[in-house]
């Protein structure tokens, strides 16, 4: 079956099977994360110059910046997951 990929605000999209964890940047450890990657050049800005409103951790390591909130993307995937499960029974 093709990637599946999720819309993660203004355009921009992340393979789906590849997103860890969907976190709110407001911890500090969250904050670390973040800093952590952008010194390392891991870390990508999808929010279009918004206010960053969940963070996506990838299993390459890589961390995204998105302007959706958590709930939303998570809500995204569960549909997205659940609708290729769906097409896939016979």
């Amino acid at each position: 079956m093709p990637e599946l990929f999720i819309g993660i605000g203004h355009g921009n999209a992340a393979q789906a099977s590849q997103v860890v964890a969907i976190l709110n940047p407001a911890s500090a450890p969250v904050a670390r994360l973040r800093a952590e990657a952008r010194q390392a050049g891991r870390l990508l800005d999808a929010s279009q110059g918004r206010r960053t409103r969940s963070v996506l951790v990838m299993a390459s390591g890589h961390v995204i910046e998105s302007a959706l909130e958590v709930r939303s993307l998570t809500e995204k995937f569960n549909r997205a997951f659940q609708a290729r499960e769906d097409a896939a029974r016979p």
